[in-house]
């Protein structure tokens, strides 16, 4: 038995086959004697079942009768063996402008061929399980295909004991605003900028998760093969938004500290989310948890708790000091 996801496991036997040596008007005449699962394209083979070559029937029926078999077929077409994966054939018969990619044991006998349609149904699996991967689910597990099937109330039980994390988050993002109660009855316009900061750290951390997370399915890196670029990538982000946002609020309040403030704050801030947007998915995965349920509500949380004490602490270090 063959492995699954390999060309063996995929691929069809009866397919058409032709000997090398044999007529053009001989044999296109007999290709209805037998019932093939594939006879575009007919394969080439010797005396001893070795595979040689393939054409299609247009060229079979497009040849004189004297043609040999041999003169007509394709010697350059791709073949696999059947411990081949099925994403690497499909990358064959796109690279090798084919459409059915035949199967061959060691010795080079012609075992059958991975169809067309067969190649189809591997790309459309193939990308379904990215974009499981996009959204935070990093295998394709029954969980995951079950997610949006199964009833409401089973999608309930599973959402909402996330939610209550959320919402414990919640609460003790509360607990941090009333912590700096005295530093925001001293200068008030400090909570003006509270809900820009918090969503634009979320906005970074919800990106890192539909780009980072995405290419961590699509290239197969490791987590620390990425991490060091999406920090940085996170803290480039909050360096331009914090940039402008110093001008901003230097132009509309006069206030040159505070601006530094928030702009230090949001350099801060998108370096922490893209980390956290990046690492919890993996984490719960590792865990064996389906992050599509948990990366979302957890981890906008977290970013936004360390949103607030990343801003709270500049501004009791800095602003409130310098003024």
């Amino acid at each position: 038995m063959f492995q699954p996801e390999t060309a063996g496991h995929l691929m069809s036997r009866r397919v058409a086959t032709l000997p090398a040596n044999g007529m053009a008007g001989d044999w296109r005449h007999r290709l209805h004697e037998n019932e093939w699962e594939v006879v575009d394209p007919v394969f080439v083979t010797d005396e001893g079942g070795r595979f040689l070559g393939a054409m299609h029937l247009v060229a079979l029926y497009d040849a004189p009768e004297d043609s040999t078999i041999a003169s007509l077929m394709r010697i350059d077409w791709p073949r696999v063996t059947p411990e081949t994966d099925q994403e690497a054939i499909a990358t064959i018969a796109r690279e090798h402008d084919v459409s059915d990619v035949p199967v061959v044991d060691e010795a080079g006998k012609l075992l059958g061929c991975v169809t067309a349609l067969r190649l189809l149904d591997v790309i459309w699996r193939e990308h379904v399980e990215d974009m499981q991967r996009f959204t935070g689910t990093m295998k394709a597990t029954s969980t995951a295909r079950h997610a949006l099937e199964d009833s409401p109330l089973s999608r309930f039980a599973r959402r909402l004991p996330w939610l209550l994390v959320g919402l414990g988050g919640s609460v003790a993002a509360t607990s941090i605003m009333a912590g700096f109660e005295t530093e925001l009855s001293a200068n008030v316009e400090i909570a003006f900028f509270i809900p820009a900061l918090v969503y634009l750290a979320d906005a970074i951390g919800t990106q890192t998760e539909a780009v980072a997370v995405r290419g961590l399915s699509l290239s197969h890196k490791p987590l620390w093969a990425i991490f060091g670029g999406e920090l940085a990538t996170g803290l480039l982000l909050g360096l331009a938004l914090g940039a402008l946002s110093f001008l901003l609020i230097w132009a509309g309040f006069g206030d040159a500290w505070l601006g530094f403030g928030v702009a230090l704050s949001l350099v801060a801030a998108g370096g922490a989310a893209s980390s956290v947007g990046l690492v919890f998915p993996w984490v719960l995965s590792r865990m064996g948890v389906d992050p599509a349920f948990g990366s979302g509500p957890v981890a906008t949380i977290v970013q936004d708790m360390l949103s607030l004490i990343v801003y709270f602490a500049v501004m009791t270090s800095f602003v409130m000091e310098a003024t």
